[in-house]
């Protein structure tokens, strides 16, 4: 054992905010492309799915959205809202020191 901290477990508390918003973030853009193609109330499984997990995020991102914006567009801004909250999120953990290294800094003789 060298006293290391596991890459996955150690770091869990890094790793699934970071999923989950990562999850958020494509299923919100490929809402956003499938409803090109996918009438709103589709039996379609994956629309139903998509649906599913993004129905929730879009009601919170109207709330912060101004109304001229169309609801067409209202997927593709939930999924840049996602994208950047995954982004700072990941800025701020590595800031703190709570998210894994893939290298360690070494002086100029190590």
């Amino acid at each position: 054992m060298t006293g290391e901290p596991h890459f996955i477990f150690s770091y869990l508390p890094f790793w699934v905010p970071l999923y989950a918003l990562a999850v958020l973030a494509w299923t919100s853009l490929g809402r956003f492309l499938m409803q090109v193609f996918v009438r709103p109330d589709s039996p379609n499984y994956i629309w139903r799915f998509f649906r599913l997990l993004t129905d929730w995020w879009l009601s919170a991102i109207r709330t912060v959205t101004p109304l001229y914006v169309s609801p067409f567009y209202l997927p593709l801004l939930a999924a840049l809202w996602a994208f950047g909250l995954r982004f700072a999120f990941a800025v701020t953990m590595f800031a703190l020191g709570l998210a894994p290294r893939i290298s360690e800094l070494r002086g100029a003789g190590g």
